[in-house]
Formats: C-alpha cells, structure tokens, sequence
C-alpha cells in the first residue's frame, strides 16, 4: 500500500504490485486461450515501466509514428499500427516501425499498399471493419456510431478481399464484457463471417476489460478457444489498454483553498480536472475519492472539488466527507493511471502532476518531475 506522506503532491503514482497482478492475469488469458494479447498505448504509454510489462507481454499497438516508435525504442518490438489516414510523409516511418499495419479505408489500403512492397521488411497489412454494433453507450467512445469514420461497413466489401490484405482489424468495445465481446462477434460472423476463413489474423481490438473486479475471465477464454475452433487460420490479436493499468495507481492532489458561492463550498485543489483528469468532462465520469462518500451525504460536510484552471467547468462534484476538509488536506483520486497519464495537457500553463511508481520493495521511484521549460518549450 502506498504511504501518501511520502508522495509528493500533485502526483500520479503506480502500484508496481497491482500492476503486476493485472499483467499476470492477461498473460494467463493470452497463454490459455492461445491468442497474442498486447498493450496500447493510447490507454497506458508510461514507457519507465516497460520493463515490467515486457516480463508478461512484449508487443504493442500504435496509432500515430510516436507510438511506433516508442514501441521499437521502448518495447523493443515492432508495433501492430493503425490509423485513421496516413499521409505520404509519415508513412514510411509508419513502415520502419511497424509489423502489422491497417488501413482504415479501401482508399487509403490501395494508394499505400504498394508502397510497403518496395520494402525489404515484410509488413503484414489489413484493413479495419466496422459491424455497425455496438454496447458502448457514450457516442464519443463509440467507434460504430452512425455515420463512424472509423472501418470499412460490409455494404463496402466485396465477397474477396483486395489482393495483399492478410488480416481484418474492428473495435467496437470500451471497457466491455466478455459477452459484449461474444454479441460483438457475433454480429461481425453475420457480415463477414465469410472474409474470415480468407486472412491470416484477425484483430479485435481494444475495450476488453478482463481487469475489472467481477469481469468472466473464464467465459472469456472459452469464447476465444471456440473461435479459433471454429477459424484454425488464424491468428487471433486482443490490444486493451485499461485493462493493463486498471486500478493499479492515483492521482495525489491537495486541498490550496476552499471557496463557498450560494451555499455550495468547493475545495480548490493543485489539479485540474481539464488538464489531468479529462475524461472526467468528456465521458463524463465522477472519480471516486479515498475516504469520501461517492454521493451526498446529509449533513456531513460536502464539497465539489474544483480544478485550478480558469475553465470555469473545471470542477466535478459533488463528495461527503466524515469531518471538514482543510488547506493542505491530501485528495486522493482513485483508479487514475490509465488514459488519465496520457490524456494530460499544459492547458493554462499548467504543469502536469509528477509521475512515479511505489516499486514492490516499498519504496518511492519518480520516473518524471516538469518544469517551466516542459511548457515553454511545447509553445515554441
């Protein structure tokens, strides 16, 4: 257990004990279900750690040439890429980093694809579906919403694939069920069931959240074995990001003032939610806090807590509390080391947290501090 006297505020700070338990379980689904599971690092990119993980699983999955090549410098591995568009400058960085890539369009598939045979490395290419299904409810998150610019729908696939396509990619998940996933395959059999026996992998995607307390690994193991039954050919990629780094670290934050407007008191804190916690707005969701009631509590002292940006929404509420917070009260937000890290931003010319690991040995290792100069030099 983290001792927060010692972390220094603000800070997001990783478990390496829970990491490691969440690691242990998806090598234990990817070696028992026969299928390649790998991380991504739109979800989880706090390379200092990588260490760990490759000790469970050594490839990853990029969307942009920084992820790429994070993945070859850091991983020490080629990605599995994809991207909405690639643009003829980036593309053979794309290439030299890259293992697997897919192609979100027939158009963009057939104006590259030639490109990656002048090549001595073989990149194996596939292009994304789209199964107009999904269970994801926020439509910001959901990759098959009407009119989705992501994937190639069935109405736009012949009955044979273009000559050089080698794999078929969807993702329509997010922090989803194994049988969500099974109602996901369900319908992607009924409109490409017949394009499967014809590729070599088949990847699906992110939002697998076999992490989650109460998740059926069990089901989903079974799931993935009868489908590789039933589709011998292929190679079957799974590429979560939450469920690598679900629950495994906080956010420390402390209380600087506490301001009252028309009776409702809100703990300005050295954080924001704008800035560190985005997905918070855009989801949006409400973070629990360690030691408070998720919801009001009457008569207990409650309060929104407010970010230190000048967005006026930079605040969520609201929490109860069993006695009154106080200037320089630590405020510690749960579960806040996947997207969370990746998602933040200098908005306001406000530094990012520090980043650091409590290592199984019980001790405090800070992989990053930022300065003045990380901000001035993002504006140059």
């Amino acid at each position: 257990m983290i001792e927060i006297h010692k972390i220094p505020s603000p800070c997001f700070v990783m478990e390496e004990e829970l990491l490691r338990k969440n690691l242990s379980l998806i090598k234990s689904v990817k070696d028992r279900a026969g299928v390649n599971i790998i991380l991504a690092f739109k979800a989880f990119a706090m390379w200092k750690s990588f260490p760990i993980i490759r000790e469970y699983i050594p490839y990853s999955t990029a969307s942009s040439v920084y992820e790429a090549q994070l993945a070859y410098e850091e991983m020490g591995s080629l990605a599995h890429t994809f991207s909405p568009a690639y643009t003829h400058e980036n593309f053979p960085v794309f290439v030299r980093y890259s293992s697997h890539i897919t192609f979100n369009s027939l158009s963009q598939f057939e104006h590259f694809y030639p490109e990656t045979l002048k090549y001595r490395k073989k990149v194996s290419c596939g292009i994304r579906i789209n199964p107009e299904y999904s269970v994801v409810e926020t439509d910001l998150y959901n990759p098959s919403a009407p009119g989705s610019r992501l994937g190639i729908t069935a109405d736009q696939l012949q009955d044979e694939l273009p000559e050089g396509v080698e794999g078929l990619h969807f993702h329509s998940l997010c922090e989803s069920s194994s049988y969500d996933l099974e109602k996901t395959l369900e319908q992607i059999e009924v409109k490409f069931g017949h394009l499967l026996p014809k590729v070599k992998w088949f990847n699906m995607g992110g939002g697998h959240l076999m992490t989650r307390e109460g998740y059926d690994v069990e089901h989903l193991i079974k799931l993935l074995q009868s489908f590789k039954a039933k589709y011998p050919n292929l190679e079957i990629i799974m590429e979560p990001g939450s469920a690598f780094a679900w629950q495994t670290g906080v956010l420390v934050s402390t209380v600087v003032d506490i301001v009252e407007n028309r009776g409702i008191k809100t703990a300005i804190l050295d954080v924001s939610f704008a800035c560190h916690m985005p997905d918070c707005l855009e989801m949006p969701y409400k973070p629990y806090i360690r030691g408070a009631y998720h919801e009001p509590v009457e008569g207990l002292p409650t309060y929104r807590m407010g970010g230190n940006s000048c967005l006026s929404g930079d605040f969520i509420g609201e929490w109860s509390f069993d006695n009154p917070l106080s200037v320089g009260d630590r405020v510690i937000f749960e579960d806040m080391i996947h997207y969370t890290t990746v998602k933040t931003t200098m908005f306001n010319g406000i530094s990012h947290p520090a980043i650091a690991l409590w290592n199984r040995y019980n001790q405090l290792e800070v992989y990053r501090e930022f300065t003045y100069d990380d901000y001035k030099n993002r504006m140059s």
